[in-house]
């Protein structure tokens, strides 16, 4: 029996004290998940009792220990030097005889099983790492791609004297630990030819928000590196765990990222300096650039490994346990394959009741924007740093502006109010250890360090979405805490109103019954930016135009009608993500003309109208020739993301629907596209709404009153108009007597009756009169629900 090397099949979670959470973590998935087609390399580990016996055999533990004497890990000079120290004498060191002789003849084993041409990754494990509270995320090396007994050998030295390298010092010091108590393993496995595929990091849960329902991937070409370190902008994917576990196998969401740089192994491996760098980045030639990494049966294999990999570590715990891992596709033979897993560090701990929302109390011109990471805000002054040489001149409350946060960096993101970087995807190490930290970051803001200025005064902001912005000046925000557990629910149904699906992870929170009104034209603008009919008929465009959507396409197999149905189905199924299974109540496109001829190709389609508010839009524009043809996508669109996607809890809404006979005509060409059994509403916006609300609602099942075009068509007052704005006014009495007559016809037929607009939020006597009146819910914007919740408990109390 081995007194220093233990295979993957012999260890599992329960070895984390003699393997570390590394390896410990791979022998849990090699023994388990395997066997349910997840596919791990094979390896061992370099137990941490032969980390112990290389500082016995060396006479390492004193010198150590006294390099630690009255340290101070806030000292960044007084760091480094005792981590250089530290390094030199563990590197100053020889591999003892019995160990060295254990680890050459494991890596004999491995080269049996794969053969003499066998490559390696030789990776740091430490015993304290990978626990619920701390990731060790990146402070310790890897090496990859190591061949030959010494090289093999140099490697492991390197591993352990990375247990000091000036990071993980000061991660130790921030979370507790005796740097002379965490002991160092190694993992030597198959090396993953990735630098000829691709790879990346996955979450079983968003890294922002929490959100529990989706598995999150990041993939890039070539090494992982990239991706973990944050030095490119990676693809990004989500998956909906609830529809794909009842076998609907789709891609939620989806971003394509820059992937500018390729990770992969230096010519330098072939000469005998050691010392020199093994891995090289190269330009990414346009065409993967322009692509995704992975296929999207790729991205469900990996999610479907994710989820296996979730259930297992939250059975082997006893609680719920997101996990955060990496995978990795080997460009020799085609497969891919697991090389990291372990719990999630930051969401993991949270209070599910507790609900703390930033929000800016004013505004001022936005500098710069990127990924955000984390939902805070933080303030400060720039401090432009190139290296860590620069350290001395960061100060306490300071934003910290870089080309890209390596986890050298700690030390000095742990006293920033914030971080800003001009590289790296939102699953880098930089982006943990800022959550871990609770700091505000926005990764991937190009040129940064050249658009922002020494000393400027900043307001960083991550709250406003996936977009994070850098604001002029330092500005005022409100940090509001909630306990979700100890708000009352009322008995009428508080909705929410949303348009953006990047916020509809961090929303999922509230405490709703659901989205009242998505607004599909949102998605349409920021995401496809074609106009519909342009997507149809391309050969009406200009060469400028169709180059623009062949572009956006390109991804897509340069198909614009897959491009145009996957993202807008994608965009209106993240939003059913967010409050699934509670109904997600989405219309169908409501742009006004002038609104439509704004778009990508727009102006060949769209006609010039005095007053587009009460012209060309809606459900008019459904079955009219000019836009038939465009209907017909957003149908597609939507019967894809109800059946294919599997989110049965999105209802259709119909809006601006003047005539009953309109009405039929819309529900007809809903039923030839695939969509007459689902659930379909008519926005309340029109007095001939309310005034045939009963034959209205034989063509539909149920109604939605949408105030703003109400109050404007009952009192005749443009609300687009300025110089009337003084009449607009929805507690009007003449208003409230429609929206009374609607609400009782929607009773009166036994359908569904709700509403959407701002009144209820703005006058709390108009949201009782809905009270009274016993509308079935109301449908609010996010930053109001919390505050109409309490009041119309109150409310229903008093009657």
């Amino acid at each position: 029996m081995s007194a220093f090397i233990k295979w993957f099949k012999e260890i599992g979670i329960k070895d984390t004290d003699e393997v570390g959470g590394k390896n410990a973590s791979l022998g849990e998935m090699y023994n388990h998940l395997t066997p349910l087609g997840v596919n791990v390399p094979n390896g061992f580990a370099v137990t941490a009792t032969a980390y112990r016996h290389y500082l016995d055999v060396n006479n390492l533990w004193e010198p150590i220990a006294k390099l630690f004497e009255n340290f101070n890990p806030d000292d960044i000079d007084e760091l480094k030097a005792v981590g250089k120290a530290a390094r030199g004498l563990i590197m100053k060191g020889e591999v003892p005889e019995d160990l060295k002789k254990e680890i050459l003849s494991s890596y004999a084993k491995l080269k049996e099983e794969y053969g003499d041409d066998v490559s390696l990754a030789v990776r740091s494990s430490a015993t304290a790492e990978d626990s619920p509270t701390a990731s060790f995320a990146g402070q310790n090396e890897t090496y990859l791609n190591i061949k030959g007994d010494d090289n093999l050998l140099w490697a492991y030295k390197m591993c352990i004297a990375s247990n000091f390298t000036d990071r993980s010092i000061s991660y130790k010091y921030t979370h507790n630990f005796d740097p002379l108590k965490v002991y160092l393993s190694a993992v030597i496995m198959k090396m993953v030819r990735s630098d000829l595929g691709s790879s990346g990091v996955m979450f079983s849960i968003d890294t922002e928000t929490g959100f529990k329902d989706v598995v999150f991937i990041n993939a890039a070409w070539g090494l992982g590196e990239n991706v973990v370190q944050g030095t490119i902008d990676p693809d990004s994917f989500f998956i909906h765990k609830p529809t794909f576990k009842k076998g609907h196998k789709a891609v939620l969401k989806r971003k394509r990222g820059n992937k500018e740089k390729t990770m992969v192994f230096s010519d330098k491996l072939e000469t005998a300096n050691l010392a020199e760098q093994f891995t090289k980045n190269i330009k990414t030639p346009i065409d993967k650039k322009m692509q995704f990494a992975i296929t999207d049966e790729e991205v469900l294999q990996l999610a479907d490994w994710a989820i296996k990999i979730e259930e297992h570590y939250t059975e082997v715990n006893g609680h719920y346990t997101p996990m955060d891992m990496e995978w990795a596709k080997d460009g020799v033979d085609g497969k891919l394959y697991m090389v990291q897993a372990r719990p999630e560090t930051v969401h993991s701990q949270e209070s599910i009741n507790e609900f703390e929302i930033y929000k800016l109390k004013e505004r001022s011109n936005v500098i710069l924007t990127g990924n955000a990471v984390g939902e805070k805000i933080g303030a400060g002054k720039v401090k432009i740093l190139k290296s860590m040489a620069e350290a001395d001149k960061f100060e306490k409350g300071d934003v910290l502006v870089a080309t890209t946060t390596s986890p050298d960096w700690e030390p000095v993101m742990k006293i920033a109010s914030a971080i800003i970087t001009e590289t790296g995807g939102r699953t880098c190490h930089a982006a943990i250890v800022s959550r871990e930290l609770g700091k505000p970051a926005i990764v991937g803001a190009k040129n940064a360090t050249k658009i922002l200025k020494e000393n400027q005064e900043v307001t960083v902001s991550c709250a406003e979405g996936e977009v994070g912005k850098v604001y002029e000046g330092i500005l005022d925000f409100e940090i509001e805490k909630v306990d979700i557990s100890k708000l009352p629910r009322p008995k009428t149904k508080i909705m929410m109103n949303l348009g953006n699906p990047e916020l509809s992870f961090s929303l999922a929170k509230l405490p709703v019954d659901g989205i009242g009104l998505a607004r599909m034209e949102f998605i349409i603008n920021t995401y496809i930016k074609a106009h519909p009919m342009a997507i149809k008929h391309p050969e009406i465009l200009s060469d400028t135009e169709r180059a623009l959507i062949d572009e956006l396409a390109f991804p897509y197999n340069g198909e614009p009608e897959d491009f145009f149905i996957k993202t807008l189905s994608e965009g209106v199924a993240t939003l059913a993500a967010g409050v699934y299974p509670k109904k997600c109540i989405v219309r169908m496109s409501d742009f006004k003309s002038n609104e439509y001829a704004n778009l990508l190709g727009g102006r060949h389609f769209e006609p010039v109208e005095e007053n587009p508010m009460i012209g060309f839009r809606g459900a008019a524009r459904y079955t009219h020739p000019n836009y038939k043809d465009g209907f017909e996508l957003e149908c597609k669109a939507m019967k894809r993301a109800i059946f294919d996607m599997g989110f049965e809890n999105i209802v259709l809404m119909i809006p601006f629907c003047r005539r009953v006979e309109e009405a039929k005509r819309v529900k007809e060409i809903l039923t030839q596209n695939g969509l007459g059994d689902v659930e379909t509403y008519m926005m309340c916006e029109i007095p001939n709404n309310v005034i045939l609300i009963d034959e209205f609602l034989d063509v539909f099942d149920g109604i939605s009153i949408g105030t703003n075009d109400l109050t404007q068509l009952t009192l005749g007052v443009d609300r687009d108009s300025q110089i009337v704005a003084f009449d607009y006014e929805e507690r009007d009495e003449g208003v409230k007597k429609m929206v009374k007559m609607a609400v009782e016809g929607a009773k009166r037929n036994k359908k569904y009756s709700g509403l959407c607009g701002q009144a209820p939020s703005d006058y709390p006597e108009f949201a009782e009169f809905l009270v009274n009146i016993g509308i079935e819910s109301m449908s609010l914007n996010p930053d109001s629900v919390l505050k109409i919740i309490k009041d119309i408990a109150e409310m229903e109390n008093k009657k």
